[in-house]
């Protein structure tokens, strides 16, 4: 079964400007999106059966992928000037 890659840019689509102007102006961001985006293409290969990786590690490699997506979350939404989720507003 083929299991597609989604790019940050698939996932966020209303904050692709803010998803480029980050990538381009945050050297920490831009690291961590190139981490998450190779994390998810090496789980959809796992999933395909083109590189084998046990159950246990491949559940790591699901979760690690979910805590750096809504980090990344977290940091689009406070670069558009929205909440990041943290229920203060971000006044806080």
């Amino acid at each position: 079964m083929h299991i597609e890659h989604h790019p940050l840019v698939h996932d966020f689509p209303e904050l692709r400007e803010t998803l480029h102007r980050l990538r381009q102006e945050d050297s920490q961001f831009a690291r961590q999106a190139d981490e998450y985006e190779a994390l998810d293409k090496r789980i959809c290969r796992v999933e395909d059966g083109i590189e084998p990786l046990d159950d246990l590690s491949l559940q790591a490699l699901k979760l690690n992928r979910v805590a750096l997506k809504d980090d990344l979350a977290r940091q689009l939404k406070r670069a558009n000037g929205q909440c990041c989720g943290c229920g203060n507003g971000c006044k806080g």
